[in-house]
């Protein structure tokens, strides 16, 4: 009876061992879902008492915008919530043309900061730099508003001035800098020769960027005599602030013949997604650099990682702004959308560049531009004093060695030489980047004879 009784009792103290265990996260999910519905309950009697008692009239459409932003931009600095009016002007950026000033910006710790002027954009000319933090706008200071808010102080019509002031690492004070707003039609990719080097310049990432760089391809390797005339390509990525995912990955593609471009993982594991390059190379192994700074953001860290770590480029400049994060812009009721950060991205190598950036493989600064200062007049360009050299002595011997073809050859190599050196003082990163290309280039014709 007794052993009858103690098995009884461990049955029944085993049957609430395991109630218990299944029961325990059941009722803590209740709890949890209990809390959210206080919770929802106070946001309503929270709505209720500003509509109701504030000092003034609000309107409860705004109200609510208000609410749902505060929610998304507590989660990070790239959610958020898009009106319809933001959600279509959105829509229009990524077809490449929008009205504005043509600067990218993000928020930190509360401030607005540049993540690039755009390429020939008002604000470009103006003399916005990367890195730049927005204080004020015609005087109204910035902190404390949401970037949407911030950003929607800078828009206005079509050839109106906006003052904007500018804390900039180097100076002391605060500068102010007038900026004439302007419809932006902004070239996605430019093409162009640099003696026997191809430039491609991509300032952003949406629908236009490869087929652009396709034709401009195209087109100067037509101009230039084919690929066998040119030594390689730099891809200019600085101050390219990013956009699509897709125009990103089909970049890459573009220059490798296999394996990963990039990851994506979000929460659910299920959710990850991996692209991969396809056969073809548009410059069939061609030497490559790639130029990146501050100012490369999202997709174009996702090109410089890809080709970095495929060993396809060379990355030259200096860190890049260190976005790893993927949005996805899921339109809501009543024509607006909300755009929310779901997964990060990873490189080839598995690597997160989130708040890290991509490192270049050679570390090249760009001298600082230094602007005259107020009441300073530039001064006049004085013509150069010639170089004196033995070819100008008179009476100086011929050069016995060489045809004149080839003495002909020499000068059109020395001239190439100082114009390469000119394009020093105008971008010092890009003439290094066209440096390293001739080295890689003289190292491959050196193999070749070799064979």
């Amino acid at each position: 009876m007794n052993k009858f009784a103690m098995a009884a009792g461990g049955g029944i103290l085993a049957g609430i061992l395991v109630t218990t265990q299944v029961a325990g996260p059941v009722l803590a999910q209740e709890a949890d879902e209990s809390s959210v519905y206080e919770q929802l309950d106070l946001f309503g009697i929270v709505f209720e008492r500003i509509r109701s008692q504030y000092v003034e009239d609000v309107d409860e459409g705004e109200l609510i915008e208000a609410a749902i932003n505060g929610m998304l931009t507590s989660l990070d600095p790239h959610s958020g919530f898009l009106p319809p009016r933001d959600f279509e002007d959105m829509q229009v950026d990524t077809r490449g043309e929008f009205g504005g000033l043509g600067i990218e910006v993000t928020q930190e710790e509360g401030f607005i900061k540049v993540i690039t002027p755009m390429d020939g954009t008002p604000a470009y000319e103006a003399g916005v730099e990367a890195g730049d933090f927005i204080t004020a706008v015609d005087g109204e200071n910035l902190l404390g508003l949401s970037l949407e808010d911030a950003v929607e102080m800078m828009r206005g019509p079509v050839g109106s001035d906006v003052l904007i002031t500018v804390v900039r690492e180097g100076l002391e004070e605060p500068i102010d800098i007038t900026i004439t707003r302007d419809t932006i039609k902004l070239t996605a990719a430019r093409v162009r020769q640099e003696g026997d080097s191809v430039v491609i310049r991509v300032a952003t990432f949406n629908e236009q960027s490869v087929p652009q760089v396709r034709e401009g391809l195209e087109t100067v390797l037509d101009e230039m005599g084919g690929l066998d005339a040119i030594n390689g390509v730099v891809l200019d990525l600085r101050n390219n602030p990013g956009g699509l995912l897709n125009a990103g990955i089909d970049l890459s593609d573009a220059f490798l013949e296999q394996g990963e471009v990039v990851s994506t993982r979000g929460r659910d594991p299920r959710d990850g997604d991996r692209f991969n390059a396809t056969p073809g190379d548009l410059i069939d192994g061609k030497p490559m650099v790639v130029l990146i700074n501050g100012g490369s953001a999202s997709a174009s860290e996702i090109v410089a990682g890809a080709l970095q770590d495929h060993r396809r480029a060379v990355v030259v400049g200096t860190k890049s702004f260190g976005k790893g994060s993927v949005q996805t812009i899921m339109p809501v009721q009543g024509d607006g959308a909300i755009r929310l950060t779901t997964s990060r991205y990873y490189t080839p190598s598995g690597r997160s560049i989130q708040a890290l950036g991509i490192s270049p493989d050679i570390v090249v600064q760009q001298p600082p531009r230094v602007p005259a200062l107020e009441g300073e007049e530039a001064e006049d360009d004085a013509p150069e004093r010639p170089n004196r050299t033995e070819a100008g002595l008179r009476g100086s011997l011929d050069n016995d060695s060489l045809t004149e073809d080839q003495q002909e050859q020499v000068r059109e190599e020395q001239a190439a030489a100082e114009e390469a050196a000119k394009l020093r003082d105008e971008d010092y990163q890009l003439a290094y980047a066209i440096d390293i290309l001739k080295g890689l280039s003289a190292i491959d014709l050196a193999e070749l004879v070799d064979e």
